[in-house]
């Protein structure tokens, strides 16, 4: 399945509240660390984007902000939502797996919430490596992925299929930090349970930041 594809079906055809990981309300550890100002104001990426939802948040909140997608339909209407609470973010498609290089060294903070589980093991040193490139010298990373532990879809095993069509791997800790350990220091990993759209899951948070 062609991810873009899919992804441009999924934002054409559902509305935006039948969307799984399409929740308004910005997640309690993205509040926390804005509120007690372990991130502050800077120049970030929204990793895989979508809706925008985040994006919109933080630029309310004095971020400069930079939303990528792969899924042009998810694009336009971040633009749009966007445009109606009068913020100015910029929303461009992007592969995320690809050339970055407009990006090169753009990013003080770089949030990758929900987007690393989308993302399987041959290509996640691809990714990894991608954000590395976008983020200055002792830029952020924050990188938010379901746990192995998580119940959720099944319950069991590493690939799980969602009700909407899509496949996810769900990932160990300790694969996190052979992953992320030769290109970041990793300041925290752990996994943590969150609020979901439909009920809580497990997943590993990461801080990390690039030396």
């Amino acid at each position: 399945m062609d991810i873009r594809k899919q992804m441009d079906d999924i934002y054409r055809k559902l509305p935006l509240e039948k969307i799984p990981w399409n929740v308004t309300k910005p997640p309690a550890l993205l509040v926390k660390a804005v509120e007690s100002g372990k991130i502050q104001p800077c120049r970030v990426v929204d990793l895989g984007c979508g809706a925008g939802n985040y994006s919109i948040w933080l630029a309310q909140r004095g971020f400069e902000v930079t939303g990528l997608d792969i899924s042009m339909e998810a694009i336009r209407i971040a633009r749009r939502q966007a445009e109606d609470a009068g913020v100015d973010c910029e929303f461009q498609m992007i592969d995320l797996l690809g050339d970055v290089s407009a990006y090169e060294s753009q990013f003080d903070l770089a949030i990758d919430w929900e987007v690393l589980h989308h993302i399987f093991p041959d290509d996640r040193e691809q990714f990894v490596g991608n954000v590395r490139r976008m983020l200055r010298p002792g830029g952020i990373y924050f990188s938010l992925c379901f746990s192995e532990k998580d119940p959720g879809f099944g319950g069991e095993g590493k690939f799980r299929d969602t009700s909407i069509g899509t496949k996810l791997y769900f990932s160990s800790e300790e694969e996190l930090r052979s992953l992320f350990s030769p290109l970041f220091e990793i300041e925290e990993l752990r996994t943590v349970e969150i609020e979901g759209k439909y009920g809580p899951h497990l997943v590993n948070a990461a801080w990390l930041r690039r030396e």
